[in-house]
């Protein structure tokens, strides 16, 4: 008989470690009232229960989902982790029972609060790295293309397939603010890397110059009688201006080393 228990799951944060929550909660049949990371503080007098991450129990899990509910489920369940859904461990624990007992239909069943709150947060995810793939800007230091983002999802997974296929023989990183992590490409060897910190030069003159010219160009294109900010925001999260170069951000911060690399200017600031 299933437990419905007031403990807490605690795992370490990776995707493997929460499959190993999910085999848990079948092995001791009981669903955890919370699913929290290790580090998380914790103000309520509820026991915790510490879930080691083991690569055996997670791959069981991980070989049963697109069996037993097809593959899109288990792209849909990668997709919302990397959500900022509060509580999304537990939304995908309770998605998987559920998929676990329904089969593939379980994508279907959109009047459901489990999924429909996981749809709504992938969506939102998807959304967001549509929008970036658009509105992030490069800036060249020590001929590395460099850019910053600050997104509310964790986004660099569902963004790079595209830059590195749109600058294959670049050098370039993408630094995301939100969750200290960032996109590392050389030719043909994308890695994401955690960066506690990340502090950039200040622009030489021809990046200063290229950042002026691109800004007198946005200026110059618009048509003033056609001036909407309202369909402009709407179109261009305010959000996202703070390291959009038209909007005048400050492509700089004190130090980072980067190596040598043949980048040129095409394409920079898209």
């Amino acid at each position: 008989m299933l437990n419905q228990s007031n403990l807490i799951y605690r795992y370490d944060g990776s995707f493997d470690g929460l499959l190993c929550c999910v085999f848990e909660s079948y092995d001791k049949k009981e669903i955890p009232m919370d699913i929290l990371l290790t580090d998380t503080p914790q103000t309520m007098l509820f026991h915790t229960k510490e879930i080691m991450t083991d690569s055996l129990k997670s791959n069981r899990v991980l070989s049963s989902i697109p069996r037993k509910m097809g593959i899109d489920a288990l792209d849909f369940v990668r997709h919302a982790f990397l959500t900022c859904l509060t509580q999304k461990e537990l939304y995908i624990l309770l998605f998987l029972r559920m998929g676990y007992r329904y089969g593939p239909s379980v994508m279907n069943m959109l009047t459901d609060n489990v999924v429909n709150i996981l749809f709504k947060a992938v969506k939102h995810l998807e959304k967001e790295s549509h929008l970036l793939k658009g509105f992030l800007r490069f800036s060249i230091f020590n001929n590395i293309l460099v850019a910053e983002i600050e997104p509310k999802n964790y986004v660099l997974p569902m963004m790079t397939q595209h830059f590195c296929e749109r600058y294959p023989e670049e050098r370039f990183l993408i630094y995301d603010k939100t969750h200290s992590m960032a996109l590392v490409y050389q030719p043909y060897q994308p890695t994401v890397i955690p960066i506690d910190d990340l502090e950039l030069p200040e622009p030489n003159e021809e990046e200063q110059s290229y950042q002026e010219l691109w800004r007198l160009f946005y200026d110059t294109i618009e048509v003033q009688g056609r001036h909407n900010p309202e369909c402009r925001m709407s179109q261009m999260p305010k959000r996202y201006w703070k390291y959009m170069t038209e909007f005048g951000c400050p492509q700089k911060k004190p130090l980072l080393k980067l190596e040598n690399s043949s980048a040129n200017r095409t394409g920079e600031y898209y």
